[in-house]
């Protein structure tokens, strides 16, 4: 009998995966300067996390807080070897960052995507990454809740997040989250510790939705830069049931306008508050998140059409957004 045969399905699932996907995770080392006594500079590692490859053309996803201020980067691979890394690009108000290595492919591997729209409250997830410096580790847990809102380090506003109790430390930032397939739903990004003196996971940790991360890394591998010309206009909250019985709707899927931006894209649509948006671009929506992650799945820009089907006195009709630019 086999080894691996002892162990129960769970064990072997989280077994394969990690072989399949630990060649494709990285540790970044951060080389930022200090200063001596006499006010001379010296390279000094000023931080360390994760990373993991995305294509065979040696590009890699973080956090933006991961590679922030560095002089140099250091990437070093499952197989130990290690290569100079060249930041492509950034974008603080996501904390995400895309960094490229000049290494043999054969060198490593690169993750799958999956669709952070497709996730739910309950399913299995397992964190890769390195925490305190320690290679190469792998946690799992589940997803806790969906639609978290957390600050990036210039207090921009990062949506959508997904909370997870999978543990989560100093240096597995950038890591990848993974569903029970091995496939990317998020980027981990950030702990809440609860206290000062404890720094640890305490099974609350936070990972950037990967349909954000993907449209980001896509913009940024191809022009160093993000497009934040475009804008909805829109604020919408789920339906909940006091909603649904307070209106009198007739069905339970959906989001509800709340605000509409002065001026905005919406407004020149003739959205208004208290429409209730059923689909976008033929995909159900039901969470604030899923129309910016419907943009980015169709790589819609500034001037752009979405097509909204929305719900108003006891009526269905469509709506033509076209998406505008900020005010």
């Amino acid at each position: 009998m086999c080894i691996r045969d002892s162990f129960s399905v769970e064990e072997q699932e989280n077994i394969r995966i990690y072989e399949k996907s630990s060649k494709a995770v990285v540790n970044i080392s951060n080389i930022g300067l200090n200063y001596d006594f006499f006010y001379r500079a010296i390279p000094a590692e000023s931080g360390s996390g994760t990373g993991f490859l995305i294509d065979d053309s040696g590009t890699i996803v973080t956090n933006y807080h991961v590679v922030e201020n560095a002089r140099k980067l250091i990437i070093t691979l499952s197989d130990n070897s290690q290569w100079p890394g060249e930041l492509i690009g950034a974008d603080p108000n996501n904390d995400l960052a895309v960094i490229r290595i000049d290494a043999p492919s054969s060198s490593y591997d690169y993750l799958a995507f999956s669709s952070s729209r497709d996730i739910v409250v309950g399913q299995k997830v397992l964190a890769l990454g390195n925490p305190f410096g320690l290679r190469l580790t792998l946690t799992t847990g589940i997803i806790s809740a969906l639609g978290r809102t957390i600050a990036a380090k210039n207090g921009r506003k990062i949506e959508g997040i997904i909370q997870t109790d999978a543990a989560i430390n100093p240096g597995n930032s950038g890591g990848a989250l993974v569903n029970a397939s091995g496939e990317v739903i998020g980027i981990n990004t950030f702990i809440f510790t609860g206290s000062y003196y404890n720094r640890g996971s305490i099974g609350i940790g936070f990972a950037i939705p990967i349909n954000t991360a993907k449209r980001i890394a896509k913009e940024l591998k191809t022009s160093g830069s993000i497009d934040r010309s475009f804008t909805t206009g829109l604020v919408v909250q789920p339906l909940t049931r006091s909603i649904i019985r307070h209106l009198n709707i007739p069905f339970r899927d959906g989001v509800i306008v709340v605000h509409v931006d002065r001026n905005s894209a919406a407004q020149k649509a003739g959205i208004i508050i208290g429409d209730i948006i059923v689909t976008a671009a033929g995909q159900k929506v039901n969470s604030p998140s899923d129309i910016r992650d419907i943009i980015a799945e169709k790589d819609l820009r500034s001037g752009d059409i979405l097509k909204l089907k929305v719900y108003r006195d006891d009526g269905y009709f469509k709506i033509k957004l076209k998406l505008g630019s900020y005010n």
